[in-house]
């Protein structure tokens, strides 16, 4: 796996020049989606990187509020978890916070 932001858009786009499958460097939840997108998957990661360096851990295509309804989420490990969401229609960033710890199932929280 690269170590910057960078390598590994550099390997992505490697992998779609050499002729890789479409989709098979960027696998994600929700590529049935896709074809209502105005926004790549691989524009939205570069969004997505700029907003938050880090390593991408997670990423789909969802419906969501906020936004246009449809937005690319992306989970980005650095020295904190940050979701970052990407508005599939206008490639404007509609989430960008750090992840906190989750309560424990059946736990009292409050």
């Amino acid at each position: 796996m690269p170590k910057t932001p960078q390598m590994f858009i550099l390997a992505v786009l490697l992998a779609a020049l050499s002729g890789a499958p479409s989709g098979a460097a960027l696998a994600y939840t929700g590529q049935e989606l896709a074809t209502r997108a105005k926004v790549s998957i691989e524009q939205a990661l570069a969004t997505a990187l700029k907003a938050v360096p880090g390593t991408i851990t997670d990423q789909e295509l969802e419906k969501e509020g906020g936004g246009s309804g449809l937005r690319y989420s992306f989970d980005q490990a650095g020295t904190k978890t940050y979701e970052v969401g990407v508005d599939a229609q206008t490639g404007a960033v509609l989430e960008n916070k750090a992840e906190g710890p989750h309560p424990t199932r059946g736990a009292r929280v409050g």
